[in-house]
Order: structure tokens, then sequence, then C-alpha cells
């Protein structure tokens, strides 16, 4: 269907409708909900005998927001959002938007005016980069890995033998004859699981495969936190290549990097025209080493906005372990910086508290709700209890 057929189809936005309810907005800004991804992004639903699409936004410093794309010829005026009380979150319902359609928010700012076009922070699919738009998608499949998670307890157990492959999905095994491209998720499933079997190991790790603008990354700079990279397929491609390694009896554990994004336009950064996920101040929110903006953790909406891309994999796509990317690097202040170029923290040490409030939130969430799944990190220096429970003071990895 071309732009122009879509646009017909699509009527005035709605505000009647919504998917959030007092208590979400609550969470939400407390900084405890852990599932955002079930009432923020882009949500297709009927109504009222309508067909259509939810979406909604959290942009606290907006003056206005519009969701733009191809069903209505990606025209910044056609169908703004509205706020929802003093939560910072925008929403409406589109009537006529369906899945495999394109969309952004359009934002214009309080600050200076400044207007920008950015891609859904909790979209389930985004367009193959070096495109930035966001997909309507919907996360239906129909698994067979039941006798997996049966035993998944036992066989991930800190007991039983481990032994993990770390792949990355883009570079693994590719086709010559085809002007040597990567293989597609499903084409990767037999293949790999064959490899790993034959080679006995028990897990895949995979490096990051959430979306990212820059290729040479590996993953590691994230701007889709909810989406798997449609370099290789779709969510349920993806979700068929973690199904078909769990029928042959072997975990998957993926890369997630909450440490820090990058810094491209479309993405997290300068989000509604102020540093909404990152600090302020580049002391504290720009990392020098990878020239990425870093999380503020101690902003309660930034909280849960991770906790539940964290919760949203292990749910959703029966994620194994999660192995969490450069710990080291959010536990210290002064990581890579000299004297002068770091703010201490309100005791005039060097430990990033907020960061490991989070850290120590996300494990105890994690294995609250999976307790049978694996938590690693990345930690590289000699930070205390990395691996004891978070009640005699540690940060509750393993």
């Amino acid at each position: 269907m071309s732009p122009d057929q879509l646009t017909r189809t699509v009527t005035a936005p709605r505000y009647d409708v919504t998917l959030l309810t007092a208590q979400d907005f609550y969470l939400f800004n407390e900084g405890s909900h852990y599932r955002i991804y079930e009432k923020l992004g882009a949500h297709e639903m009927e109504t009222g005998g309508e067909r259509g699409t939810c979406f909604g936004v959290w942009a606290p410093n907006a003056r206005e927001v519009y969701v733009i794309g191809s069903f209505n010829g990606w025209d910044h005026r056609a169908h703004p959002l509205r706020p929802r009380g003093a939560s910072g979150i925008w929403e409406a319902f589109v009537p006529g938007v369906s899945k495999g359609t394109l969309y952004k928010f359009h934002i214009l700012s309080h600050h200076h005016g400044h207007r920008v076009d950015k891609a859904d922070p909790i979209g389930f699919l985004h367009e193959k980069p070096p495109r930035t738009g966001s997909v309507v998608w919907d996360l239906a499949y129909k698994w067979s890995d039941q006798e997996w998670l049966r035993k998944r307890g036992k066989l991930n157990s800190l007991r039983a033998p481990i032994s993990i492959y770390e792949v990355h999905c883009g570079s693994w095994m590719r086709v010559p004859e085809e002007h040597n491209r990567p293989l597609t998720y499903r084409e990767l499933a037999p293949r790999l699981a064959e490899y790993v079997e034959r080679m006995q190991f028990t897990h895949v790790e995979f490096l990051p495969i959430m979306e990212h603008p820059f290729y040479g990354s590996w993953g590691y700079q994230t701007t889709g936190y909810f989406a798997p990279t449609a370099r290789y397929g779709t969510p349920q491609d993806f979700m068929f290549l973690v199904d078909y390694l769990h029928q042959h009896g072997i975990g998957v554990i993926l890369d997630w990097v909450p440490s820090h994004f990058p810094s491209d336009e479309h993405g997290l950064a300068y989000f509604d025209g102020t540093h909404l996920f990152e600090h302020s101040d580049s002391r504290q929110g720009f990392h020098p080493d990878w020239k990425t903006f870093i999380f503020n953790y101690g902003r309660n909406e930034v909280r849960s906005f991770l906790l539940s891309s964290a919760m949203f994999w292990l749910d959703q796509y029966h994620i194994d372990g999660l192995r969490v990317d450069a710990v080291a690097s959010m536990l210290y202040l002064d990581y890579s910086r000299q004297p002068g170029e770091w703010i201490p923290n309100k005791y005039g040490g060097r430990e990033n508290l907020d960061a490991i409030e989070f850290l120590r939130r996300f494990n105890e969430e994690a294995y609250k709700e999976h307790p049978d799944i694996q938590t690693i990190a990345e930690e590289s220096t000699s930070w205390p209890m990395v691996s004891k429970p978070t009640y005699l003071g540690g940060l509750g990895f393993g």
C-alpha cells in the first residue's frame, strides 16, 4: 500500500482511548514500572469497533508531540498527541494504522523551539539501518520450547556445567555468493545449533542484537532497547532462533548495554530538546572514550525504561541470561577521567551511587520474576562483592 493510499484510510486521532492507568503513571514516575513496554510505544488494537494503533511516548519537556509516518505522508501537524496529566507522557489513538506502518515522533520542545523527529524508544521493530524509522509491530509467536523452560532451572544453574559460545550474528557466517550477506535469524538457527551441539557448548551468548545504527559497534551502541536489529529479520524471526536453540538444549544469553548510548539524532540523545535520558553535565553524562552518552540512573523514569528493557527480553524472548556490558564504567564516576573531569558523589567519593542502586534493583527484579535465569557482569576492576546477594551489600549478579 502506498503512503497516499494509507493517508486516505487514516482518520483524526482520538484521545478517549488510553492504555495507561493511574497506577502506571505512579510506577513509571516512581522508577518501579518494570513493563512499561506494554503501555508506551505503538500498540495495534480495536476499540469501539475501530481498529488502529495507540501511540505513547515520554517527553516531559515537549511543547507539542506528533506521530508522523507513512500513514499521513510524514505530516508534522496531522496527528498530535496529548499530554496525560503531569506524567510527561503523550498519547493518542490513530484509527486505521496497522502492523507494518512506518512512524516516528515529531517533537517540538519548550527549549528554544527545538524540533526533531525521533524513533520510538520502545518500538518493537525499526527499519533496517541506515534508515531510522520505527515500524508498528506485534510480538505474537507460537513457542515450542516448553521442555527447555521446564528444565531451565537445572540446566542454567550455577551448579551445572556451563560452556558459552559467543556469537556476533552479522559475521559468524555469511553467504559469499550473495554479495557476502549475513545469515538471517532463521538461516542462522539450524547452522548455529548444529555447530554448538557438535562443539559441546551449553549456551550461546549473542553480542548485542538490539537495534543499533553503527554496524562497526557490534551492537554496543544501542538505540532500540526493545527491538532486535532488522538487519537479520523480524522479531518473530529472532524468536524462532531462540526457540530453535532451546529445542536443541542450548541456552541463550544476550549482551545488554545499559551503560551508555550513542548520540545519533533519531535516538535517545537530547530526546525532547533536553538531556532527558542522560545527565546534562558532561562530567557525568558523556563518555570520553566512546563519545557516547551515559544514562542518568538517578532519574526515576530512566530506571523504569531500562528495567523494562531487561524484563522485556526475559519475558517476551525467553532469554536465559543477560550479560551486562561495561559495568565498571557505570560504577565509577571517575572512570576514564582525569582530575577535574568528574563530580564526586554526596560523600565525596568516586562511586556512582545511582548506578549501584540501579544494578542492585535490576538483579533483584530479574531474579524475582525469573529465578531460573542468570545475570552476568562484565566488571573489569576489583569492585567487591559483584556476585554477592544485595542483602549482603553485593550487586546481586550470578
